[in-house]
């Protein structure tokens, strides 16, 4: 019986921390094109990123763009953020609502201004994408664009070693 106990304990518990959080706040700064920071009303910060998608990198083509159409969509609005893990640096990932209705992402890969995930992509938007990339939208213009994960890991390289 104690074994069947601390089974039922252990599963509800797990259930528990796989549940997706959601916070609600006022977004005061966009970072860049898949970056934002909110204030809730417990004037908690939270910074969040846009699960799912990439936008361009500060620096690259189209990132200042990206950056704008979130501005433009998410900048002191309130929103409703359904969190959805962390990626491999501990960075929050979110699926952000703004009325209930407004998903930015689906915004930012519509006008070429956003990746898919590079690994994993999320079908829905995925479609989005290859629309985008079809009707020659924003960054799709370019013959060949550079994502933002190869960008990165071409600055990282560049960056000297320490010994």
């Amino acid at each position: 019986m104690k074994v069947k106990m601390i089974l039922w304990f252990l599963c509800c518990a797990s259930f528990k921390s796989f549940a997706a959080e959601e916070i609600k706040g006022i977004v005061t700064a966009v970072i860049d094109g898949n970056t934002i920071e909110i204030a809730t009303k417990e004037h908690e910060i939270y910074k969040v990123f846009l699960h799912g998608i990439d936008s361009p990198d500060l620096g690259q083509d189209y990132s200042d763009q990206a950056k704008r159409l979130l501005q433009q969509i998410l900048l002191n609005k309130s929103v409703s953020i359904l969190l959805r893990g962390k990626d491999r640096l501990g960075n929050r990932l979110g699926v952000i609502q703004v009325d209930g209705k407004i998903d930015p992402r689906h915004e930012l890969v519509k006008a070429g201004l956003a990746w898919t995930s590079e690994k994993e992509p999320i079908p829905e938007l995925e479609l989005l994408k290859e629309q985008a990339r079809a009707d020659r939208k924003g960054l799709w213009q370019e013959q060949n664009p550079t994502p933002p994960w190869v960008y990165r890991r071409q600055q990282s390289m560049m960056q000297p070693k320490s010994s």
